[in-house]
């Protein structure tokens, strides 16, 4: 039914994602893309910790992904003002600091980025929609 190598649990995860993106909101979805950067920065620092740097790297690599391909594209930088600003540059220099914690193999530096995405996942949280 899954074929020899794949794994059902994870299968199960990526349906359920799936579904979970399919049925979000654009706020939803923002939140969920703070939600899978914070996980994989956990899980990376994990794996520094094991000394697994190739899944360690993998994961940095997917948390820039979703910081830089998902949360920074998502601003509006033309109607945003000097808040969407803010955030993109914020956003870079995330980026800059797991590329640092990826080459260093730095767990502080894990905890720096995890800490500024927590504080605006959390404010982002509080934004009650106007259509919701």
């Amino acid at each position: 039914m899954f074929g020899r190598t794949a794994n059902p649990l994870a299968a199960y995860g990526a349906a359920s994602l799936d579904a979970k993106v399919n049925s979000a909101s654009p706020h939803e979805l923002i939140i969920l893309l703070f939600d899978g950067a914070e996980n994989a920065i956990s899980v990376a620092k994990l794996h520094i910790q094991q000394g697994d740097i190739e899944r360690k790297g993998q994961l940095l690599s997917k948390a820039i992904d979703i910081i830089g391909n998902g949360l920074k594209a998502s601003l509006n930088l033309e109607d945003g003002g000097q808040l969407a600003q803010q955030l993109a540059a914020l956003y870079d220099y995330m980026i800059r600091r797991l590329v640092s914690a990826n080459l260093e193999n730095n767990p502080a530096i894990l905890d720096e980025v995890l800490g500024l995405l927590t504080e605006i996942h959390s404010a982002w949280t509080e934004i009650k929609p106007e259509n919701q």
